[in-house]
């Protein structure tokens, strides 16, 4: 794996070709473009206008391919392997935005270039978690479910779709040896459904949090090339779990909390359920998936033009 470094940037900051662009479009979709009521209709020029604006906005973006390493937040480092995207900060806030996600600013994002699926990243310095908490599936499913249709107003005040909790795609457990703590949950709107697989990776200062979308039938494949990717994420010397010593800050929560919001979960408790509601509002993503024949429009446009 080649190491790069900011000054190196024109080595590493190439555009997508217009090409991928419009396979990734293929295989997620995107919330900006309106389905159509048969496949052989023709989009309307308004549509037209929508789809080619948003291939625009996603050439925009700086996407770094892999095989690159970056400095990640909370002291660590990430390799981005070959056939493997990332974005910094700014502009994974706005693909966010394109997908009618929120987001809060700090997260990264991770994904292969085809954008079968996607991974946030950020780092909560709240402490170290103590790993020793049973976990109850059970209660913490419904607690989920209650949190994120609290979190729907702040949707539906963006004019964007409620989401659902419907049920775990894989329950939560806990890795001793990883340090990783990692579930899956199946999210609906009006538009389908979508898997949120979400890991926390304990360090001694905190925690990284990833969540994974994707979609319910790619799960599998999801999970095994994320995992991929995660193996070249570590935090640096000295920071490791096992590097905790007395007198570190200890987080006030532990493994179940983290589950559901972390210090937004604690401050739900108090009774500021708002928190808890914009965190939820924050945390869960959504792929929408467009109409096919507007995808297939579009991707005979672009082939004419590349050709």
């Amino acid at each position: 794996m080649r190491s790069h470094s900011r000054a190196t940037d024109m080595g590493w900051h190439r555009r997508w070709s217009t090409v991928a662009l419009i396979n990734a479009m293929l295989a997620v979709g995107c919330a900006t473009l309106y389905a159509q009521d048969a496949p052989s209709e023709v989009p309307t020029a308004e549509q037209k206008a929508q789809q080619q604006a948003f291939v625009e906005k996603l050439r925009a973006l700086d996407w770094i391919k892999g095989p690159a390493t970056v400095t990640a937040e909370g002291n660590a480092k990430l390799a981005i392997p070959e056939q493997y995207l990332y974005l910094d900060a700014r502009n994974t806030s706005k693909f966010l935005e394109l997908q009618q996600n929120l987001g809060n600013g700090r997260e990264v994002l991770v994904a292969p270039r085809n954008l079968q699926w996607q991974a946030y990243l950020q780092f909560s310095d709240e402490g170290y978690v103590k790993d020793d908490e049973k976990i109850d599936a059970t209660a913490l499913l419904k607690t989920l479910k209650e949190n994120t249709e609290n979190a729907n107003a702040e949707r539906k005040r963006r004019g964007w779709g409620a989401l659902h909790m419907v049920d775990w795609a894989t329950p939560p457990a806990y890795n001793t040896t990883t340090k990783r703590l990692e579930w899956a949950t199946i999210l609906e709107s009006k538009d389908g459904r979508a898997v949120n697989f979400s890991t926390k990776i304990l360090g001694r200062r905190g925690y990284t949090s990833v969540i994974m979308v994707t979609d319910p039938a790619n799960l599998g494949d999801a999970e095994r090339s994320l995992d991929t990717v995660l193996t070249g994420y570590a935090f640096n010397p000295g920071e490791t779990y096992a590097d905790w010593r007395s007198g570190d800050k200890v987080a006030t929560y532990g493994l179940a909390a983290l589950i559901v919001g972390g210090v937004a979960a604690v401050a739900a408790k108090k009774g500021l359920f708002s928190v808890l509601g914009g965190f939820l509002a924050v945390a869960w993503k959504f792929i929408v998936a467009a109409a096919v024949a507007a995808m297939a429009w579009l991707r005979r446009l672009f082939t004419k033009k590349e050709a």
